[in-house]
């Protein structure tokens, strides 16, 4: 392959420590939450806090807990963003597809710079946000521009009513449900957003919401069935609601014992569905009487892989 030549398309993930470190978490989450399209006080006031309190104060609680999820691999974002991005490439042969990470290694910026360094002209970006937010995707979109003003680039902005993605979701739900009963409520759980955010103009609300729907039609499930949680609060601001344990409290004083979980807003597994979700929320519900059954992300299934293979080349304009 003349990977000048070839269309180039990466596959951007948010991020992750190199290691279940305290050292290691902290350097992440200063890159991350660093980024103001993340934390939108000003830096002025904002980096004296992240550094001098929050920082030290979160890095080794995150790091514990990054430990309980750790693969032998590595880290399970990156682990399975590898896998995805190398089921995507037998998918598109005559592409390159690469992994990147927003924060983190493999950066995204030092990609870009290499790819520009080989001489890529054409580049398709997806991140692997299926919603679109200005906390995420269009951050990806910040340094993308910067990096690429003389390539030919598309970024997929949005895919979160995108039909094979969301029958990709649908039959994972339907093959779960199909081990366990039929009976149980879906309970969806998305990353949660400030709701300042959201009141300045931010679709991501709107699009989770699309995607419940359109993925519980394709399940079969019917209203009522299913119902909508946002997890993975930070700070003391008022976030989108109901939040996912707030939404399961209720489920539990309604009489609902059993519940099954699904996060669609993430591609992969990570700390936020593996240790929040499928440990944190399955002891808490399990406290209050009820059972919770995590549904994995879609990860490397290549019906996953087959879909966003589909969703880029669409949006490169070579798919009929």
């Amino acid at each position: 392959m003349n990977n000048a030549a070839a269309t180039t398309l990466l596959v951007v993930n948010l991020g992750t420590p190199e290691a279940p470190t305290a050292p290691a978490v902290r350097r992440y989450l200063a890159e991350f939450l660093g980024d103001p399209r993340v934390v939108s006080i000003p830096a002025i006031l904002w980096k004296p806090l992240l550094h001098g309190l929050i920082l030290p104060l979160r890095g080794p609680r995150s790091a514990a807990n990054y430990a309980k999820i750790w693969l032998p691999e590595g880290s399970p974002l990156l682990v399975y963003t590898r896998r995805l991005a190398a089921r995507m490439q037998e998918a598109i042969p005559e592409w390159r597809v690469l992994p990147a990470m927003r924060y983190g290694e493999p950066a995204l910026r030092q990609l870009l710079r290499d790819l520009r360094r080989q001489g890529v002209r054409r580049l398709v970006v997806l991140p692997l946000y299926p919603q679109y937010s200005t906390t995420t995707t269009a951050s990806v979109a910040d340094v993308v521009a910067a990096e690429t003003q003389d390539m030919d680039v598309t970024l997929v902005e949005d895919y979160s009513t995108d039909a094979a993605w969301v029958e990709a979701v649908a039959a994972s739900i339907r093959a779960h449900r199909a081990r366990g009963g039929e009976g149980r409520h879906l309970l969806f759980s998305f990353h949660g957003l400030p709701q300042r955010v959201a009141d300045a103009g931010d679709p991501y609300p709107q699009r989770c919401t699309a995607s419940a729907e359109a993925i519980a039609a394709a399940a079969g499930l019917q209203p009522g069935q299913w119902s909508i949680g946002y997890q993975s609060r930070f700070g003391r601001e008022r976030w989108l609601e109901p939040s996912t344990q707030a939404e399961l409290d209720r489920l539990v004083a309604a009489g609902v014992r059993e519940v099954d979980v699904v996060c669609p807003g993430f591609a992969v597994d990570c700390i936020e569905t593996l240790e929040e979700v499928a440990l944190g929320l399955a002891e808490h519900f399990r406290s209050k009487g009820g059972q919770l059954r995590y549904i994995p992300c879609l990860n490397d299934a290549p019906e996953h892989a087959a879909a966003l293979a589909r969703l880029a080349r669409h949006a490169a304009g070579t798919v009929e």
